[in-house]
């Protein structure tokens, strides 16, 4: 129960990346983007009006930094639709979560971002190994 969201993210970023592929073969890539943007926003807002508990007016107090989330956003779709649509839905979001947890790693082992210090231990290196020589085995041997 507790990895919940995580699988539910997992699988909603691998139908999202392949839903606007073939969105994008039809009305093209940066339509796509302000299509799927579009919905979102619009989902959000209904969500925010019904479950949200925050407010705006603190967002004067958050670092400038995070307020590129959006942007990320944008660029997010963009890619995963191109790597999709150069690889396959398994080669690009095998490396896609490669580059997440290596990036995850970098953050943890720094305490960036205001996270808590997480030690990269050997056997973190080693998985991390595992799991890139796995995607290279199951996506690139024939």
């Amino acid at each position: 129960m507790k990895y919940l969201f995580a699988v539910i993210a997992g699988l909603c970023m691998t139908f999202q990346g392949v839903f606007n592929t073939r969105l994008s073969e039809k009305i093209g890539l940066w339509e796509t983007n302000v299509f799927v943007q579009g919905t979102a926003l619009i989902f959000t807002f209904i969500m925010m009006i019904i479950l949200g508990d925050g407010s705006f007016k603190d967002i004067t107090n958050a670092k400038k930094l995070y307020l590129t989330g959006g942007i990320f956003g944008t660029i997010i779709i963009l890619t995963v639709m191109l790597s999709i649509e150069a690889t396959s839905p398994t080669v690009a979001i095998g490396v896609i979560l490669i580059s997440q947890l290596t990036s995850a790693g970098i953050i943890d082992a720094f305490g960036w971002f205001g996270t808590e210090v997480v030690e990269f231990t050997i056997f973190k290196y080693i998985g991390l190994g595992l799991m890139i020589s796995g995607i290279v085995l199951f996506n690139f041997i024939k």
